[in-house]
């Protein structure tokens, strides 16, 4: 059993009170896993009949992954006496109970919904965009009054929900303080890294890591330090800076600067429509120069619920326009622009309308934002913002009035099997709605087809 002896970091976590809920953050190679391997065998041995343990992680492929850590560890504990139920996912100890279970959304929350739990682990938890479905599981924390409830999470930085977990479970207190947690009770973030295990080759493992990163030296340092400080690894890292390209708010688009919008829709997700102008090489309202070809993005209309940035609201296409229509109404602008190429697909047939033709019928006209492919977008995307704030180049610019842009931009994670796009499970439609804007070429009267 020397092997399965707990490192100083897995001690540590052990030794916090049972009543307290744990998040295990930190980077990549701590002995995460095996310390929840730990936590969960020491439950079902305190409560034995009464334990009831469910592991959810959001792909079977990470299931798959803690299923032989469990095996490992359970063998070792109850040798034949354990079985396990590859259909059900579950562990047949010689008391209480282990489940794990595969959990993407809420509709997969089905499985679980109704039943009781008196440890609830949630892994890789930066993969879920926003806290719905977490939240749900804790409805499934209840138990004898003798059983300290407990949920268990554990996640490292750079993921979708990169911001909402930091802001949750980092940022309010130092490491291994308890403080209030999101259900009441108190919480501690217990942050390890690969030089806490023991068992890697050290260098190795780095040499792993840096190979796995593909030349982003900001998701190699989230790795390897842990450091949830900012979104290590973003997408738009290294050219998007509040200080070069946050401007405070503008009255009024100066006169002889091309305006447009810009839309990304959405109902079930947010949509997301700006309001974006182009400088003719002029002084804007704020005392700056801004080069010829510069864009900025004076305001936003965002769908999107409050502290959930991938959930939409709903807003049909009427009402989604008059919104825009009064928005654009402030600005002194045509509500026209640039939107999504799927707006313009008949779904339904050639001769049905498409949601560019509902838009239409409401006053909004919205054209393909332009020729060229996703990745040529984010490039361009990208450039403008890297030279903002040069006096002789183009750049771009966004308002502090565009809140959802502000919150989602900074924090959007490259694709990890792509870091030429970004991630699009993240919260992506403001990021979506500006590379339109940015593209476009704003439509001559005469060239509408009305």
């Amino acid at each position: 059993m020397d092997e399965f002896r707990p490192t100083r970091y897995q001690e540590k976590v052990l030794s916090v009170p049972e009543n307290v809920d744990l998040f295990l953050g930190g980077g990549r190679g701590g002995g995460k896993s095996y310390c929840k391997a730990l936590l969960i065998l020491r439950h079902v041995e305190q409560y034995r009949e009464k334990a009831r343990v469910l592991y959810i992680r959001k792909t079977y492929k990470g299931l798959s992954d803690f299923e032989i850590v469990l095996r490992q560890l359970f063998s070792a504990a109850y040798g034949k006496k354990v079985s396990y139920n590859a259909t059900e996912h579950v562990f047949r100890l010689p008391y209480g109970y282990v489940e794990l279970a595969q959990v993407d959304g809420p509709n997969a929350y089905d499985k679980v919904q109704g039943r009781s739990f008196t440890l609830i682990m949630v892994d890789e938890l930066t993969q879920w965009a926003d806290p719905y479905v977490i939240d749900m599981l804790r409805s499934n924390l209840r138990g004898p009054k003798d059983i300290p409830l407990r949920t268990v999470y554990a996640g490292n930085p750079g993921g979708v929900g990169h911001q909402w977990v930091a802001s949750r479970y980092v940022l309010p207190a130092d490491a291994w303080m308890p403080f209030p947690g999101h259900s009441g009770g108190l919480c501690v973030h217990a942050p390890s890294t690969y030089l806490d295990n023991p068992h890697l080759d050290e260098e190795d493992y780095r040499r792993q890591l840096q190979a796995a990163c593909a030349g982003d030296d900001d998701l190699f340092r989230a790795w390897t330090e842990g450091d949830w400080s900012v979104a290590r690894g973003a997408f738009f890292a290294g050219c998007l800076s509040p200080d070069r390209c946050a401007l405070d708010p503008w009255q009024e688009i100066p006169k002889g600067w091309k305006a447009w919008i810009a839309h990304d829709f959405g109902t079930a997700s947010p949509s997301a429509t700006y309001v974006m102008a182009r400088s003719p090489g002029a002084t804007g309202p704020d005392g700056h120069y801004y080069p010829r070809g510069s864009i900025v993005v004076l305001d936003e209309l965002a769908t999107s619920r409050p502290n959930r940035p991938s959930e939409g609201l709903g807003w049909t296409v009427p009402r989604l326009s008059d919104a825009i229509k009064e928005m654009c109404a402030k600005w002194g602008i045509q509500p026209d622009g640039a939107a999504d190429d799927a707006i313009f697909a008949r779904a339904r047939g050639f001769d049905a309308a498409t949601i560019a033709d509902e838009f239409s019928q409401q006053g909004v006209r919205f054209y393909p934002a332009g020729k060229g492919s996703r990745k040529a977008g984010w490039e361009r995307m990208r450039t403008l913002l890297s030279q903002a704030g040069q006096p002789d180049l183009p750049g771009l610019y966004i308002s502090r009035l565009c809140t959802y842009a502000w919150e989602t931009l900074p924090v959007i994670p490259r694709d990890p099997r792509d870091p030429e796009d970004l991630d699009s499970d993240a919260p992506d439609h403001a990021a979506d709605a500006i590379r339109y804007g940015c593209i476009y070429e704003p439509v001559r009267a005469s060239q509408r087809d009305f």
